[in-house]
């Protein structure tokens, strides 16, 4: 019985993987580009542990100590919490109307011209052209944006975070809609197509069955997302749990801003627990 000869200490990580030396490379060359832009970025992550920074943490993470608890607080907070879930919900909500049209319409795969050459070819790729661009040019506008020129208009209140939420989101939707439903399996909807069938049908039957947990599942953390930027639009006074923590944190009350928090992470639970269910479901 032949044995083999053991590995060298070298051969043992390089030897067993041909692509090591280029993955080294790699992450050298990473290095070597990123390092001037945390530079730039002035990223000093030392200083976190010097003893004066040290000491002004300690004594601002010890004001959220105990969260706030009383009934008049409570109250508030609950309906700060059911206004920024309306938000979310009714901004998604307008985003889901805003983005479904044209997603299916940026859709190469769902396009009738597409499947050869004709006289609407041309037509067709101008018009996809013009929905992805209307989908860039409305989630490159970041929500708070819109929030701020929204409160201007309509004056403080959720109103305008819904507004913003539908517009941003819509783009954001949108673009990933397309892309989902171009990244899976599209034989179907070309052979429904092919044979006559309408859009719509080649949608529903061609690719939504392959596409619907992707679907849901990123819907869900948009929706999440749409959480967490209420509350940061609260700030510029569109209501809700941000704006209960901007007043909060004016009056350096740190037990309110510690009990919105834990709200805040409590309708993060929710979300994951939704998305979770509707992926079991759609299974």
């Amino acid at each position: 019985m032949t044995v083999a000869p053991p590995l060298a200490l070298g051969d043992a990580g390089l030897g067993r993987d041909p692509a090591a030396r280029r993955r080294l490379g790699n992450a050298l060359l990473a290095v070597v580009l990123l390092w001037p832009l945390l530079q730039l970025a002035e990223f000093r992550p030392a200083a976190l542990f010097e003893a004066s920074n040290l000491t002004v943490m300690k004594g601002f993470l010890a004001g959220f100590m105990p969260p706030a608890r009383s009934p008049e607080f409570l109250g508030m907070l609950l309906k700060a919490t059911l206004e920024t879930l309306a938000i979310a919900t009714a901004g998604i909500t307008l985003a889901l109307l805003l983005a479904a049209p044209l997603a299916v319409t940026a859709t190469r795969a769902l396009s009738v011209s597409a499947i050869g050459p004709g006289p609407g070819h041309r037509r067709g790729l101008a018009v996809r052209g013009a929905c992805r661009a209307l989908l860039t040019m409305l989630r490159a506008i970041p929500e708070i944006i819109w929030a701020l020129m929204f409160v201007r208009v309509l004056g403080l209140g959720p109103a305008a975070g819904v507004l913003a939420l539908a517009i941003t989101y819509g783009g954001m939707l949108g673009k990933v809609y397309a892309e989902i439903l171009e990244s899976t399996d599209t034989r179907p909807a070309r052979a429904l197509l092919q044979s006559g069938s309408g859009r719509f049908a080649a949608l529903a039957y061609g690719l939504i069955p392959n596409a619907a947990q992707e679907l849901t599942s990123y819907t869900v953390y948009r929706w999440e997302c749409a959480v967490r930027a209420s509350v940061i639009m609260g700030f510029v006074g569109a209501g809700g749990l941000g704006q209960l923590m901007d007043q909060s944190m004016k009056m350096l009350n740190g037990g309110e801003a510690s009990s919105i928090l834990l709200v805040f992470l409590l309708l993060v639970l929710l979300a994951d627990a939704i998305s979770a269910g509707l992926r079991k479901a759609l299974a």
